[in-house]
């Protein structure tokens, strides 16, 4: 059994970029992050389950999607942000030069955020879920509305590379990176696809 399986990062939101969010703050999406969740809902065919993580960023984008398809979205704790522990709601500019951020970006497959979680904690979950996914007998694609990090480690884990080269590539707001996923593992077909 296997299934496609879009990962969607949430629309942009005002403190995108600036700030490290992380499960803090309930942010809204901002107008252009609802462009984005609407673009990606249009772009998308034959949806026939969508999930997203707890974060109000990522359920406003999932419920576009969802309602373009007359789906409710289940809410999944594995597509959570990554928890950045003492990081959460700091200004990403101020982290810069923190050597223990410097180290976070460099070693992620060994570097924890201060009373947070582990970047490979966080892949493993989220790849637990997704391959349960690929062994269910469900037709149609499955959309995951997640985060950044999230999707990032999932794409790292797939093709093969190791978590501190997930940096090397970007996921965008609203953009959609999608995998074939079975009891076999998973494929790459598409990575941070979004409008122009």
């Amino acid at each position: 059994m296997t299934a496609v399986i879009h990962l969607v990062r949430h629309g942009a939101h005002a403190e995108a970029g600036r700030v490290l969010t992380g499960r803090g703050g309930d942010h809204p999406l901002a107008p252009i992050g609802a462009a984005q969740a609407r673009w990606a809902a249009e772009r998308l065919r034959d949806v026939t389950l969508v999930h997203t993580s707890p974060q109000r960023r990522t359920r406003e984008t999932a419920a576009v999607i969802g309602a373009a398809f007359g789906q409710e979205p289940g809410v999944v704790d594995a597509l959570n942000e990554v928890d950045f522990g003492d990081w959460t709601g700091r200004v990403i500019a101020d982290l810069d030069g923190d050597p223990v951020w410097d180290h976070w970006n460099a070693s992620r497959s060994s570097a924890q955020a201060p009373n947070g979680e582990r970047m490979t904690d966080a892949v493993a979950r989220a790849v637990v879920h997704l391959e349960a996914l690929g062994r269910s007998d469900r037709t149609g694609a499955i959309v995951c509305v997640s985060h950044s990090d999230i999707i990032r480690g999932v794409v790292a884990h797939y093709l093969g590379l190791p978590l501190d080269r997930m940096l090397s590539f970007d996921v965008d707001p609203g953009s959609i990176t999608s995998l074939v996923v079975g009891d076999w593992g998973g494929r790459l077909l598409a990575l941070n696809v979004h409008a122009a």
